[in-house]
């Protein structure tokens, strides 16, 4: 294989459509010989922070955010660039305190089944929606319900689509209302996966809004006795967490293993599925070294060679490795050129839910995200021409290599499990029937106009002072079409025997009249402010005296 050769088979392997990219790269770069080189946009720097986030390069990305912050970015670029400075600084100080599990194997499945592969209670997953989960915009696609549990506790979606931990347990023939875990517990993503240990004291799971270095971070809670609650979770750190997804940790019941699932260094349709040797009293030191941090990311077993009887053709010696090491942040690359993709198509969505007022920002904000690519594909460009080096160097050792080949058998070497271990296949459960106890639906008292209006469904009014809109009186009822979508309206029968009608709880003037246009707006022309204390009437001048001594 000559060099343009291997240079092509390279790139077509790693990212369809990278050798032209790849073209197009070098003829800028002869362009930019007789023109000036433009200055970096906050939008490539953003993209420039999350690949070296994403190599493992945590000091990297921290100052490429803190040199975007510093070109006054857009609004909605800096609350990006804020939010990577956070992950990259996350990154980093988990990094001071490193663990260094023993790996016993390591095998990549479809992201679709993968949880079936783990020794749990067979037929026990249950496919969503199901009667704790009737939205299931979640992942995965399944629920483990073991089938003698009294208590469950589980991921599902919210009206708003955030994922919540919950709780519930058996009470005589029904399931109990679900209930969020605790203000700890929830963050403003989504936390997915609960996976209680063995003795019922700690309970793990996957959030991608708590403290963490991007992506699905991996915690565990200790249940509090004397509280009757659990405690505020804690990271497991690297390398259990990463910049990557990484969700479903179960510590075996025999003790011996720690098994979880993370989508490092896969294609968009899989992940690893890693087993650990449990250790419950980990020794952790510091990794500085972005090289040494990702050979201890890849978490490969402590195998050289493929194991007796496999079709390994290619010995894995000091070179071949090197080799991988560099196909590997290849890999990084392309995976940060794919989410850097998925989150224009989440701006172009944005855009088109968004007012016509804020329309311009996002719209600004998708271009400079669009220009900051090129550069991703430039850097890629760069980290395929240094494998190419590596090729050369075996080309004139008189070495020559299939790159193709390389990365099948590199995944034989790391996909082959130890003796000690071997993946076995669950059953699928049938689909979920139980029966599961529901909140009473809570009144929103909040002041709104609606497609259609609502009566108040307690008319007392709290205690203390309060302000309302009174719309109109009349000698009878009127009708919810009448309301014109205001809510919640409050019908009051005087001792003259008419009825009045009053909208909103507003507990200042200020927001009582700022909201006093709308109802007018809404067609009650006459609307006037009426005060209330303790739900007694009295005049709105004595109401603000009352309110400016509080």
């Amino acid at each position: 294989m000559n060099k343009a050769a291997a240079y092509s088979a390279i790139l077509s392997l790693l990212l369809p459509g990278a050798a032209a990219s790849a073209r197009s790269a070098d003829s800028l770069a002869v362009r930019t010989d007789s023109v000036s080189v433009q200055s970096p946009t906050p939008a490539e720097m953003l993209a420039k922070a999350d690949s070296l986030r994403r190599s493992y390069d945590f000091a990297g990305a921290a100052e490429a955010c803190r040199q975007g912050l510093a070109m006054r970015p857009d609004s909605l670029t800096e609350q990006s660039l804020d939010e990577a400075l956070m992950h990259a600084q996350n990154g980093q100080n988990m990094l001071g305190y490193c663990s260094h599990p023993g790996v016993v194997a390591r095998k990549r499945f479809s992201k679709e089944d993968f949880f079936l592969y783990y020794p749990l209670e067979d037929r026990a997953w249950h496919p969503l929606p199901n009667a704790l989960d009737s939205l299931a915009s979640g992942f995965p696609g399944a629920m483990y319900i073991p089938e003698a549990a009294s208590e469950l506790y589980f991921s599902a979606v919210d009206p708003d689509g955030i994922s919540n931990l919950y709780r519930t347990s058996w009470s005589d023939s029904v399931w109990t209302v679900p209930a969020l875990l605790g203000e700890h517990m929830t963050s403003s993503d989504n936390e997915i996966l609960p996976m209680l240990s063995p003795d019922g004291k700690s309970l793990y799971f996957a959030s991608e809004g708590l403290y963490g270095m991007g992506g699905y971070d991996l915690y565990v809670s200790k249940w509090n006795e004397s509280a009757k609650e659990w405690d505020v979770p804690v990271n497991l750190g690297f390398p259990y967490s990463s910049p990557y997804d990484d969700f479903l940790l179960v510590n075996t019941p025999d003790g011996r293993h720690t098994i979880f699932a993370s989508n490092r260094e896969c294609s968009a349709d899989s992940v690893w599925v890693y087993v650990l040797e449990y250790d419950s009293m980990p020794v952790r030191k510091a990794a500085s070294d972005p090289a040494e941090v990702r050979r201890l990311a890849r978490l490969r077993p402590d195998v050289n060679l493929p194991p007796a009887g496999s079709k390994a053709d290619i010995p894995v010696n000091q070179d071949i490795r090197r080799y991988m090491d560099k196909m590997s942040a290849v890999r990084s690359l392309r995976d940060s050129i794919q989410a850097y993709g998925t989150s224009l198509d989440a701006l172009r969505t944005k855009m088109a839910q968004a007012p016509e007022s804020s329309r311009n920002d996002i719209a600004a904000a998708i271009l400079q995200r669009e220009a900051a690519l090129p550069a991703l594909q430039d850097s890629l460009s760069v980290a395929v021409s240094a494998l190419q080096a590596i090729e050369m160097e075996f080309l004139l050792s008189g070495v020559v290599i299939d790159p193709q080949q390389v990365e099948q058998e590199a995944d034989k070497v790391e996909e082959a499990p130890a003796p000690a271990y071997r993946f076995t296949r669950a059953s699928m459960g049938p689909a979920l029937r139980m029966k599961v106890l529901r909140p009473k639906p809570v009144f929103d008292y909040s002041f709104m106009i609606l497609p259609e209006g609502r009566f108040a469904q307690d008319n007392t009014l709290p205690e203390g002072l309060v302000y309302q809109i009174q719309i109109l009186s009349s000698t009878s009822k009127i009708t919810v079409r009448q309301l014109k979508g205001l809510s919640p309206v409050f019908e009051r029968l005087a001792q003259n025997q008419r009825y009045t009608y009053s909208v909103g709880i507003f507990r200042s003037y200020a927001d009582v009249l700022s909201n006093l246009n709308k109802v007018k707006k809404a067609g009650f022309r006459n609307a006037f402010i009426v005060a209330w204390m303790d739900g007694e009437s009295v005049s709105v001048s004595r109401a603000r005296e009352l309110e400016g001594r509080r």
